[in-house]
């Protein structure tokens, strides 16, 4: 065994057996390749990535590839999940290499941490134009013991690069409305109209793009917006990205039809589509998108769901070998793939003739057929796909990632939230709170502080910016849900501690905030956020936290912190908008018009239900509700405090905000700087969210 073999990350366990003599990250291994005058391989994956397991099989495993690195470097093993500040400087160093980036992520780095040669996947032998390691680490042992000054000088350039790519730009002008504008432009030009989606394969979801999308539609009207947000979300549905048989989705489609996905399922990708098919069912009401986000939901309390009721981070790409034989070592997308033979024996010849109805048998490259949907709102006929579902189920099922980590919860949780609000699912409301409660109680240390990850029963690495963020968005979604204003509370506790731990207060810095916290470990850069990728970056999520929690508490300091970080992003925004989708959604919030609710009554009444179901069911993005529990009703007694008190000392405006006559339930709606006469009324509560303020309302409050 390596250094790896007591590590919790189930990545770096996957590698503890390899002949490699694996270090993790630490100063452990930086002072050896001191000691040792070696360089050091660094190499950055995760544990359901396909390429990482070709990488390993090929070199990692070979007796003579682990020879030629333990004779000329110190190789360390970082999990890119569990160091996410680690991952981002160094594939930032691979984009600015070589114009593109990707896992496995493969360096070369100076005892000192700089970067001299930056790589995704490299083949054990040279194929196809690429240097194998067979090949490539003799050159770089003979470049290390007798032209060591070159290494140096591009190591240097490097890191000054990596520095002018992470510095912050100038503080610029508020972006504004044609920002919002030239955004959809570009995407416009992106958008396959055959397809959906936006540029060439490989083809990833991007469901904040689409929750842009359908926000700027909502602003202008603009039907070619919400047709790009509906064509993308219905082709996805219909192809081989989405598991027709046990629903959720791939992580992304390797041809432009969505048909020929890349296996693993990751918690963050059902998270954030749930949520982009919940605002688009919200917004049009097609049943299919109703439909879709429960399914997704299904599968993540199915399978990625843990004993707690947290959630893990990943399903594999590649599948086990058979117990029974029929396959010798793992194969991409096995468990998920069909042949005529195999159909026929779970289904009969006649009711394969029904399921070719309805579904497109796809050949995959690796052999075996793919099945998607002839249209999308036509699924597969749900007595066929239970028994295709129970036979799969006798399978190699592909390996899961029991790590849990903040940050992703937040994502998990928002979206139960949000489609248990939206969809009157009480179940998503229970499952949302029980995860929150994990990462609360489960995922700090002695001092109270946010932990980054969970595994195997105990918890560590302290949070990043990223599970601050995330698990804020998750928790005001839940309390907007569910209003137990202990969510509210600690989502304000995590926006705090965030901008004490992360936000750039230097004297000469504008702001902004870095993913890492300040601590002891040296990084040759501290890095920040840049742009949106396959998540929402850091800032992004930030900005709509805080212009949320700076409405419902008054909070001067936070909103001024989210105008920095619209004025620090003026510029990228400037030069390329659709870069920036999730940021321009909170610069949307940011340009209003905006509303605040306030519904005043006994949470168990049906008046108070009714009224905040109707705010919940509507697509209303630029809101925030609060619920102000009608003191002396039955479940809130005079004098007791409780859920009021909490709610008052948050946002202390609600104060004025009272039920009617005979504890009737009212709304309350502001909207700009000014509040209309509050109603009991479902139809004038939407009426007021979605227009203007009455003539002769009474001038209220607004940030």
């Amino acid at each position: 065994m390596n250094h790896l073999s007591g590590q919790s990350s189930p990545y770096l366990r996957q590698h503890a057996g390899n002949p490699v003599d694996w270090y993790p990250w630490g100063e452990e291994a930086f002072a050896e390749a001191e000691r040792r005058d070696k360089p050091v391989f660094l190499s950055i994956g995760y544990s359901t990535c396909h390429w990482c397991h070709v990488m390993e099989r090929e070199s990692f495993a070979d007796p003579e590839v682990a020879a030629l690195m333990n004779e000329t470097f110190v190789s360390i093993k970082v999990d890119r999940e569990e160091r996410p500040d680690i991952d981002h400087l160094y594939m930032t160093v691979c984009q600015l290499a070589t114009g593109q980036g990707g896992w496995p992520l493969t360096l070369f780095l100076t005892p000192q941490r700089k970067p001299f040669f930056a790589a995704t996947y490299i083949p054990k032998t040279s194929r196809l134009g690429m240097a194998g390691l067979l090949e490539l680490i003799p050159r770089v042992r003979e470049l290390w013991a007798h032209r060591r000054q070159e290494i140096e000088a591009s190591a240097g350039r490097l890191v000054q690069a990596l520095g002018r790519a992470l510095a912050l730009e100038r503080a610029g002008a508020l972006p504004g409305e044609p920002a919002l504008r030239e955004a959809c432009r570009q995407l416009d030009s992106l958008f396959d109209e055959a397809h959906g989606g936006f540029g060439g394969p490989p083809k990833f979801p991007s469901p904040h793009t689409l929750m842009f999308l359908l926000r700027y539609w909502k602003r202008t009207g603009e039907a070619r917006d919400l047709r790009m947000v509906e064509r993308t979300l219905q082709a996805m549905r219909r192809g081989g990205i989405y598991d027709q048989v046990g629903f959720g989705f791939h992580r992304y489609a390797t041809d432009a039809r969505w048909n020929v996905p890349h296996y693993e399922k990751m918690l963050y990708d059902q998270a954030l589509l749930v949520l982009a098919y919940v605002e688009a069912f919200q917004a049009v009401g097609r049943d299919l998108y109703r439909r879709t986000a429960e399914e997704v939901l299904a599968y993540l309390l199915r399978d990625l769901r843990s004993p707690e009721g947290a959630f893990y981070c990943a399903e594999d790409a590649d599948s086990p070998p058979e117990a029974n034989g029929a396959s010798s070592e793992a194969e991409e997308g096995r468990f998920y793939l069909w042949s005529r033979v195999e159909l026929a024996q779970a289904l009969g010849l006649e009711e394969l003739d029904e399921l070719e109805q309805a579904a497109e048998l796809v050949p995959a490259s690796e052999g075996g057929l793919i099945l998607t949907l002839k249209e999308a709102g036509r699924p597969l006929p749900e007595r066929l796909r239970r028994r295709l579902f129970e036979r799969r189920l006798g399978r190699a099922r592909p390996f899961r990632d029991e790590k849990i980590l903040s940050g992703w919860n937040g994502l998990a949780v928002a979206a139960l939230a949000r489609a248990g609000g939206a969809l009157g699912r009480p179940e998503y409301l229970d499952a949302a709170a029980q995860a929150a409660r994990f990462v609360r109680d489960r995922m700090r240390d002695s001092d109270g502080r946010l932990l980054h990850r969970f595994h195997g029963g105990e918890a560590g690495i302290p949070a990043f910016a990223e599970d601050y963020a995330y698990l804020a968005w998750g928790l005001l979604e839940l309390y907007e849900a569910c209003f137990d204003a202990v969510w509210l509370e600690e989502a304000f506790r995590l926006t705090d501690a965030l901008l004490a731990g992360f936000w750039d207060d230097s004297p000469a810095s504008p702001g902004g905030l870095f993913l890492n916290a300040e601590s002891s470990e040296a990084l040759i850069v501290r890095p920040r956020s840049s742009g949106d990728g396959a998540l929402p970056g850091v800032e992004s999520a930030a900005l709509l936290n805080l212009l949320k929690l700076a409405r419902i508490g008054d909070r001067r300091d936070y909103e001024q912190k989210a105008e920095a970080l619209l004025r620090l992003a003026s510029e990228s925004v400037s030069r390329r908008p659709s870069a920036f989708t999730h940021l321009l959604s909170g610069l949307d919030f940011w340009l209003g018009p905006a509303c605040e609710v306030v519904i005043a009554g006994d949470p168990q009444a049906e008046d108070t239900r009714r009224l905040s179901c109707a705010v919940q069911r509507a697509f209303l993005p630029n809101h925030v509700v609060l619920l102000r529990p009608q003191i002396g009703s039955p479940s809130e007694p005079e004098g007791t405090g409780g859920a009021d008190a909490v709610l008052l000392r948050l946002a202390p405006f609600v104060r004025d905000h009272r039920a009617g006559a005979g504890g009737r339930a009212m709304a309350y709606v502001c909207r700009g700087q000014a509040c209309a006469p509050p109603t009991a009324d479902p139809e004038e509560l939407l009426r007021l969210c979605r227009g203007s303020p009455p003539d002769g309302a009474a001038q209220g409050r607004g940030v």
